[in-house]
């Protein structure tokens, strides 16, 4: 049976990987600098990792959510802890898509409202509401489409202040650093502005840290850069470091009620174990401490270069853009240099998405790589 032909596919097949690098069935030495969209945030095969989810899977791997699961409860916990969002309640479900559907879901509920308000060049998930709220109509089908959403600039806080008084918005979603888009950022004063008029209008607020989350800014929330205090987070892509696991953050002021929300795999025994070990590296290796010392680095060599005409992002989530598209770097850089890197539907952007313990070492293989390239 032939698979679905949906993903443009490189022909490199990895099959091991370790730290930093991976290795294709040719032996090959690749250095990772895209992670598989930000979803390897502590390295290939980290110790603790294999360890973790080896030793829960002999044990129990699966069991509803219709049972006690005290892994659950110290996930929850540990990220209360790491991310200082105090009193926030945590679902847990399979992926970003289902986060951000979830969050949609939740803000309609307590709102009584059915139109979301999101932004240019935002991505949100492929699923229902999720991708109708995704900026890129070539991915919304016509069963999506009849999902009320309208689509603003990035920092129109006019327009977002109209829309938002009309009365019917339940929901402003928002990446604060868009990843798919091309790493864009609003102003401090338009998310604070937003966050105002959500709560003088009765719209919740949710944060997308599906890509940005778990430190990959430099702070463990990206939203934690402004003065705002979401509704509701999404997360997901760096939070299993492999193994698909996703949830939402609900703000206190968010009642819970039976059958409100509910999955058959999210949460469970081996999601937490991958989770866990997550947070424990994270902490242990203090590796947000890292993020920002070889961001800092990063962006030091990156304007050494003059065919760089724009560095974005923050922490280990960055854009470089150039005046031509890229695919073509991309392709150099993979067949002739060994380097993972990704793209962007801005098509002049090359997105750097490494583990949160890169080295600075590596990142000057990276830049050797580039400037001959270039």
């Amino acid at each position: 049976m032939p698979l679905f032909d949906v993903y443009p596919l490189y022909n490199v097949t990895p099959v091991s990987g370790k730290g930093a690098y991976v290795y294709d069935d040719n032996g090959t030495e690749y250095l990772d600098l895209y992670g598989g969209h930000a979803v390897i945030s502590i390295g290939h095969a980290h110790p603790n990792y294999t360890k973790a989810i080896t030793e829960q899977v002999n044990k129990l791997g699966f069991y509803s959510n219709a049972i006690q699961n005290p892994l659950q409860v110290e996930l929850a916990n540990k990220i209360e802890m790491l991310s200082g969002c105090k009193g926030y309640n945590l679902f847990l479900c399979n992926s970003g898509a289902e986060a951000n559907e979830n969050a949609l879901k939740v803000a309609s509920f307590k709102t009584g409202k059915e139109r979301v308000v999101a932004f240019k060049n935002g991505f949100h998930g492929r699923t229902s509401a999720a991708v109708a709220a995704t900026d890129n109509k070539n991915i919304i089908a016509p069963i999506n489409a009849q999902q009320k959403v309208t689509i603003l600039e990035l920092n129109d806080i006019s327009g977002v202040k109209a829309e938002l008084e009309k009365g019917d918005v339940c929901a402003v979603i928002i990446e604060f650093i868009q990843g798919v888009g091309g790493l864009d950022q609003a102003t401090a004063n338009f998310y604070q502005q937003v966050f105002a008029l959500c709560k003088a209008n009765n719209t919740m607020f949710i944060a997308d840290e599906v890509q940005s989350g778990y430190g990959r800014s430099g702070k463990f929330f990206a939203f934690q850069h402004y003065n705002v205090t979401p509704d509701i987070i999404s997360i997901a892509k760096g939070m299993g470091n492999g193994f698909p696991i996703g949830g939402i953050l609900l703000h206190p002021d968010i009642e819970a009620k039976y059958g409100m929300l509910g999955t058959t795999f999210g949460g469970n025994h081996l999601a937490c174990a991958a989770g866990l070990s997550v947070l424990n590296t994270i902490e242990d290796e203090a590796l947000m401490d890292n993020v920002n010392e070889v961001s800092e680095y990063f962006i030091s060599e990156a304007k050494t270069i003059p065919q760089i005409k724009n560095i974005k992002g923050r922490g280990l989530m960055l854009g470089l853009e150039f005046d031509f598209e890229v695919g073509e770097l991309r392709k150099q850089l993979i067949y002739n240099h060994h380097i993972f890197t990704g793209g962007a539907s801005n098509k002049k952007l090359l997105r750097i998405l490494p583990p949160l313990n890169i080295t600075k070492a590596q990142i000057d293989v990276f830049f050797k790589a580039l400037k001959q390239v270039l």
